[in-house]
C-alpha cells in the first residue's frame, strides 16, 4: 500500500518540531510514501524540503498551518499550493502575516489569494457548522476540505456531526495528523522543546503542555488501522496531495533593473561611464587598455549583467559621496577593468596580471558577485540608500538561523529540567571549547561528563534529550552582510518578514535566496576600514592639512623599513606573530611582496615562505619547471602562489582560453582521479600540437595539480595588501593619530590597550595621563602625543562623562576645585562611585591635591554637591557658591607608591606612574635588559631582568615535585618565567604577587611567545 503524510511539520519550523530531514526521509522510504506535505507556520525550510522528497522521487507538497478569522471566530486551516498560482499566492500569505506581525489571516485576505490553493479545515472539538459554509463560500466546490484526526486510533465522539456537515456542504473529509516527531518515543524531547518555545521551566505551573502524545510520523500499519473503517478518507488524502504541483527545479535568474530614462539603454550607459571613468583614472588610455574594457563589457552585455554594474557603481558614489569608506576591492571582481573604471575598485588589474574570467567566466555562467567592504560603522547607512532608492518592496535583508551546538542545548535543557545554576556552569567546562563539537564526541573526550550523567537518573534523562535536541534551528537572525534586490516586488518570489530598521528580511537564507533565482549582494562592514576612517579625521583634525589615501605612495621606505621589522601592531592581516616573524624572513622591498606573504600565509601554502624569502635574498637560485613559466613566475621567485598563474600557464602551455584555464583549475583541485586523468589528456595534447614534449607538458601538469588547491585568488590578495599597506604607511608617518584611533576602537580590549600602551612608550610616543579638563570621550591626540579617554576608565558611567564634557562645553566657569566641579555637575552626577576611579586613574590631578587628599575630602564634596545643587535643574546659588564658604580638603599623607600604582591599575588595567621596576633598575650595578627587548628578540640568548611579580602558577611534575609560571612585568612589557623544580625549591620564598624580582636564564622562543627559563637572583 502507498501512504501521503498530509502534514508534517519539520524543525525548520523553529521550535515547533524535532523533526530533521534525513532521518525524516529513512522513516518515509521505510512507509513506502508517495506524498508528503510540509505544513509549517512560516515557510521557512520548503526549499530543501521540496528538493529533498523530489531527490528520493517522494512527491512533495507545500502547505501552511495557519489561523483565519473569519466572521465570528478564528479557525485553523492549512493551505496546500496546488498549482505556480496558488505558490505565488502563499508566498503573499505568509509574508503578509509575518511582515504585520499577525496571529491571524483577515478573510479577506484569505479571499484575495485563495486562488490556486487547497484549504484544509480541521474538524476538532471547536469545528463550527457555520465555519464550515463560510469557508465553503470563498473556495470553489473541490478546493476545500475537512480534516479529521484520531489521536492514538481513537474515533472522537464528535466525528458523525463532523460528517453530517460535511456531507450537507459537499466537502470531502481528509485524514489529519500533525506530525512534530518521529517516534513515539521523542515525545518528551518534544515537550521539553515545547517548554523551550515558551521561555518556561518544566516544573513551571503556567506551562502549556502539549495536548497529546501522537505526534509522531505514523507507520504504514497505523495509517491502515487507525483508519480502516473509512478508507475513502485515506483516498481522499491521496487525490488531494496529488493535485498538488509546483516545480522548483530550474529557476532562472531575475536580475535587477537600473533606473534610466527610456532614451538610455543600460548597454551604451555603461560604456559611457566606463570610458569616462578610466580617463579619469589613467588620463590618457591606451590601446592594450581599451582591447580589455571592450572584451570585459562583451562578456558582461552577452550575460545581460549591465544593469548589476551600475547598480554597484551608484551605491559606491553614494558612499564615496557622502563620506563612508569604502575597501579597494575584495575577491575577484578586483580583477575587472570595468569595476575599476567605476570606481567600485581602486585595483589596476592590468598592473597586476590579474584574469577577468576569474571573476566572470563566459565559459561557465554564473551570478556576478561583487562583494564590497564598507566601514563597518556607517554601513547600514548604504543598506538604506538602497532600499529607499529601488524601493522597500523590492530590497530585504537575509535571514540566518542559528542551530542549538553541543553546549547551548546541554545548557538550555539543564535550565529547562531545573538544574542549579552552578551545576549548568559545571555542565559548559564539561564540554570541550572546540568550535563544532558535537555532543557525542564530547560524551567520548570528556571522562567528567561521562561521570556526571552516570551518577543520576535525571541527568541521564537530560542528555537524552540534549543529544535529540542537537542541531535544532533555535533563532533567527539577519546576515552580517547579504542584501537581495529584486525587480519585482520580493512577495512575488520568496516569502518575507519584518527585519530591523524598517526593512525586511526574507524567510529564507542565503542558498535557497539564490536558488530562487534572486541576486545576492554582500555589504561587508570591514573594522579596518573604520579605524582607517578614525585616523584620517584625527590627522584632518591636529595637522590641518589634506590627505587622502590616494597620495599614499607605494614605494615609501619608511613604510618598508615598519614591515622589514614586523612592527604590524594594529595592522590589517599582518598583525599575528607568524606574519610578524614571515615579514622578518622576507624583508619586502615592494608592494608584490606584501601580495605574496598575504598570499601564502596560510596553512599548507605558508611552508612555501623560507624559500621565498631565500629566493628573494638570492641565497637560493630561482629555478623553473620550464622556460614558458619564467615570465609568469618571475614575480614570486618561481614559485606557485596564485590561481592566476595556474591558469596563465594553462594558458601559455597549452593554449587554453582563460575560461578554459579557469574551469580546469576548479576542476583538478577537487581531486578526483577521473577528471585529473581526463585533464591531463585533454592538457598534453594540446601542449603538443604547440610543440611542447610530452614528458614537458605532463610535468607541468602535474605541477598545476600540486598547486590548483594551494593557490589563492590574486585580486584578493592584491586588493586586501592595498589596505594592509595603507595602515602601515598610516602608521609609519602618523604614529599619534594611529595610536589614538587604535586604542579608541580597543576600548574595553585591556589586554590590547596595554600592549598598544607599552608599544608608544618604546617608541617615545608621549601617553597623557585622563584629565577632566583635557580628556574627551575617547583618546585623543595632543601635542604630539594621545591622551587617555575617559572611556577608558572602568567605573565611569557614560551619563557622567556626557555631563562632564557639556559643562566643560558651556565653559561658564573654571572649575578650581573639587568643591567647585561637585556644584557644577549636581548630585545627580557627583557621587562616590563615579568620582573614585577618576580620582584613582589621576584625572583630577590639575588640582595639585594628593590624590589621598581628593580620596579622603570626597565625602565632604558629595555632601557640598547634595547642598548646592541637588539636582541638575537647581543650583541654589546661580552659578556662584562662593559666598556661601566652601568646605575644606582634607589633607592626608601622600599615597604609597605601590597602593598608587595599584588603584590605577584597577581602573586604568595598568601603572601609569613610573613603573617601580625603574628605581630598582637605576640602583642596580649590573647591566639589565628591558622585558620588551627580549621578548622582541628572533634569537635565544642569557637575560638578566628586573620585574613586578604580576602572577604565580604553580603545578606538580609527574614526578610529584613542585614548579612555578611566573609571569613578571617592567615598564616596557611582560614575560613568563618557568622555574624548574630544583629552583623553585630555592627561591619559592621569594615569590609573593607585587614583589619586584631579579631574574637570570635564557630566553626561548616557544610557539610565537617567549619565555625565560631561570632563577631568581635577588629580590
Amino acid at each position: 500500500m502507498e501512504t501521503v503524510y498530509p502534514q508534517i511539520v519539520t524543525s525548520a519550523d523553529m521550535l515547533k518540531s524535532t523533526i530533521q530531514l534525513e532521518p525524516l526521509i529513512e522513516k518515509l522510504k521505510s512507509n513506502h510514501a508517495k506524498a508528503v506535505a510540509i505544513t509549517n507556520s512560516t515557510l521557512y525550510g520548503i526549499m530543501p524540503f521540496w528538493h529533498a522528497m523530489k531527490n528520493q522521487q517522494i512527491h512533495p507538497v507545500i502547505g501552511l498551518s495557519i489561523h483565519v478569522q473569519l466572521d465570528d471566530k478564528s479557525v485553523p486551516l492549512v493551505l496546500y499550493v496546488e498549482n505556480i498560482k496558488g505558490y505565488e499566492n502563499l508566498l503573499k500569505i505568509s509574508s503578509g502575516l509575518e511582515t504585520r506581525e499577525l496571529k491571524e489571516l483577515p478573510k479577506k485576505w484569505l479571499a484575495a489569494y485563495k486562488d490556486g490553493l487547497i484549504a484544509v479545515y480541521r474538524g476538532d472539538k471547536q469545528f463550527s457548522e457555520d465555519s464550515l459554509g463560510e469557508l465553503k463560500d470563498l473556495f470553489r466546490d473541490n478546493n476545500l476540505y475537512v480534516g479529521i484526526e484520531r489521536t492514538n486510533g481513537i474515533k472522537q465522539e464528535f466525528e458523525d456531526e463532523i460528517f453530517k456537515a460535511s456531507k450537507q456542504f459537499s466537502t470531502n473529509i481528509t485524514v489529519f495528523h500533525m506530525s512534530r516527531y518521529l517516534q513515539k518515543e521523542d515525545a518528551f524531547a518534544y515537550e521539553v522543546l515545547n517548554a523551550m518555545d515558551q521561555s518556561l521551566k518544566m516544573s513551571d505551573r503556567n506551562r502549556l503542555k502539549p495536548p497529546e502524545d501522537s505526534y509522531h510520523v505514523l507507520t504504514e500499519k497505523e495509517w491502515a488501522e487507525w483508519f480502516s473503517d473509512v478508507p475513502e478518507w485515506l483516498e481522499n488524502t491521496k487525490a488531494m496531495l496529488e493535485r498538488c504541483c509546483v516545480n522548483f527545479d530550474k529557476q532562472s535568474h531575475i536580475m535587477p533593473k537600473f533606473p534610466l530614462s527610456e532614451q538610455q539603454s543600460a548597454k551604451d550607459y555603461l560604456r559611457a561611464l566606463c570610458e569616462e571613468g578610466l580617463t579619469i583614472r589613467l588620463g590618457e588610455v591606451t590601446q592594450n587598455y581599451k582591447d580589455r574594457l571592450h572584451y570585459e563589457l562583451q562578456i558582461i552585455n552577452e550575460m545581460n549583467y549591465e544593469d548589476y554594474f551600475l547598480i554597484v557603481q551608484d551605491f559606491i558614489k553614494f558612499a564615496k559621496r557622502v563620506g563612508i569608506l569604502t575597501g579597494p576591492g575584495r575577491g575577484s571582481s578586483a580583477s575587472s577593468l570595468v569595476a575599476y573604471s567605476l570606481f567600485i575598485t581602486d585595483v589596476d588589474p592590468l598592473v597586476y596580471g590579474l584574469l577577468f574570467e576569474r571573476f566572470l567566466n563566459p565559459e561557465r555562467i554564473t551570478m556576478p558577485d561583487i562583494d564590497i567592504d564598507f566601514a563597518d560603522s556607517r554601513r547600514m547607512e548604504v543598506i538604506r540608500y538602497v532600499a529607499e532608492k529601488y524601493g522597500k518592496n523590492y530590497v530585504s535583508q537575509i535571514i540566518t538561523f542559528g542551530t542549538l551546538s553541543a553546549k547551548s542545548v546541554a545548557r538550555e535543557v539543564a535550565r529547562i529540567f531545573g538544574f542549579e545554576s552552578s551545576t549548568l556552569e559545571a555542565i559548559s567546562s564539561f564540554i570541550p571549547n572546540k568550535h563544532g563539537i558535537t555532543l557525542k564526541e564530547a560524551y567520548a573526550q570528556s571522562q567528567k561528563l561521562r561521570e556526571f550523567i552516570q551518577t543520576e537518573e535525571i541527568r541521564k534523562k537530560w542528555f537524552e534529550v540534549a543529544l535529540a535536541l542537537e542541531g535544532l534551528p533555535r533563532n533567527a537572525s539577519t546576515h552580517a552582510a547579504g542584501v537581495v534586490l529584486s525587480p519585482v516586488p520580493l512577495v512575488d518570489v520568496v516569502p518575507i518578514q519584518m527585519g530591523h530598521d524598517d526593512l525586511f528580511l526574507t524567510q529564507w537564507p542565503m542558498k535557497e535566496v539564490e536558488q530562487a533565482g534572486l541576486l545576492k549582494m554582500d555589504f561587508l562592514g570591514l573594522r579596518n576600514l573604520t579605524i582607517i576612517e578614525r585616523i584620517l579625521k584625527i590627522i584632518h583634525k591636529n595637522n590641518r592639512q589634506s590627505f587622502s589615501l590616494d597620495s599614499i605612495p607605494f614605494d615609501d621606505k619608511r613604510t618598508f623599513h615598519l614591515l622589514q621589522n614586523g612592527d604590524t601592531t594594529g595592522v590589517f592581516q599582518l598583525e599575528s606573530e607568524g606574519m610578524r616573524q614571515s615579514l622578518k624572513q622576507i624583508q619586502p622591498t615592494k608592494f608584490e611582496d606584501i601580495v605574496a606573504v598575504n598570499a601564502l600565509y596560510r596553512p599548507g601554502p605558508m611552508e612555501s615562505i623560507p624559500l621565498y624569502a631565500k629566493r628573494k635574498r638570492g641565497q637560493l637560485p630561482v629555478t623553473f619547471e620550464h622556460p614558458v613559466l619564467q615570465p609568469i613566475l618571475q614575480e614570486t621567485y618561481g614559485i606557485i602562489v596564485y590561481q592566476e598563474q595556474i591558469m596563465q600557464i594553462a594558458s601559455q602551455m597549452a593554449g587554453f582560453t582563460f575560461g578554459e584555464a579557469d574551469l580546469l583549475r576548479r576542476a583538478v583541485s577537487k581531486k578526483n582521479r577521473e577528471i585529473l586523468q581526463k585533464e591531463r589528456t585533454h592538457f598534453v595534447q594540446k601542449a603538443i600540437q604547440l610543440g611542447h614534449s610530452e614528458q614537458a607538458s605532463s610535468s607541468v601538469y602535474d605541477l598545476i595539480v600540486r598547486f590548483a588547491d594551494y593557490g589563492f585568488p590574486k585580486s584578493h590578495a592584491v586588493a586586501y595588501s592595498v589596505i594592509s599597506y595603507q595602515m602601515a604607511f598610516l602608521k609609519a608617518h602618523f604614529p599619534e593619530a594611529f595610536y589614538c584611533a587604535l586604542l579608541s576602537t580597543a576600548t574595553g580590549n585591556q589586554d590590547k590597550i596595554n600592549q598598544l600602551v607599552m608599544e608608544m612608550k618604546q617608541k617615545g610616543i608621549p601617553i597623557l595621563p585622563p584629565s577632566i579638563f583635557n580628556s574627551s570621550n575617547f583618546f585623543t591626540v595632543e601635542n604630539d602625543g594621545v591622551r587617555f579617554g575617559l572611556q577608558a576608565i572602568k567605573g565611569v558611567s557614560h551619563a557622567f562623562i556626557q555631563k562632564l564634557l557639556q559643562q566643560r562645553r558651556n565653559g561658564t566657569r573654571k572649575w578650581e576645585d573639587l568643591f567647585d566641579l561637585a556644584a557644577d555637575l549636581s548630585a545627580i552626577h557627583f557621587t562616590r562611585k563615579n568620582m573614585e576611579p577618576l580620582i584613582k586613574a589621576g584625572a583630577l590631578d590639575h588640582f595639585q591635591e594628593e590624590r589621598s587628599t581628593l580620596l579622603a575630602t570626597l565625602d565632604a564634596a558629595v555632601k557640598y554637591a547634595e547642598l548646592v545643587s541637588p539636582t541638575e535643574d537647581t543650583d541654589l546659588f546661580e552659578g556662584n557658591a562662593t559666598h556661601f564658604g566652601k568646605s575644606k580638603y582634607i589633607r592626608t599623607d601622600e599615597l604609597p607608591l605601590m597602593v598608587k600604582l595599584q588603584f590605577e591599575k584597577e581602573v586604568l588595567g595598568q601603572y601609569f606612574s613610573e613603573h617601580p621596576t625603574v628605581s630598582k633598575k637605576k640602583h642596580m650595578a649590573q647591566q639589565v635588559m628591558d622585558i620588551w627587548d627580549v621578548v622582541q628578540a628572533s634569537k635565544d640568548w642569557k637575560v638578566t631582568v628586573v620585574g613586578l611579580i604580576q602572577e604565580i602558577k604553580k603545578i606538580r611534575t609527574k614526578k610529584g615535585e613542585s614548579m612555578a609560571f611566573v609571569t613578571i612585568q617592567d615598564e616596557t612589557g611582560s614575560v613568563s618565567v618557568t622555574l624548574f623544580p630544583e629552583d623553585y625549591a630555592k627561591h619559592n620564598s621569594l615569590l609573593e604577587e607585587l614583589a619586584i624580582i631579579v631574574v637570570e636564564g635564557k630566553s626561548e622562543r616557544r610557539n610565537g611567545r617567549t619565555q625565560i627559563i631561570g632563577k631568581i637572583v635577588s629580590r
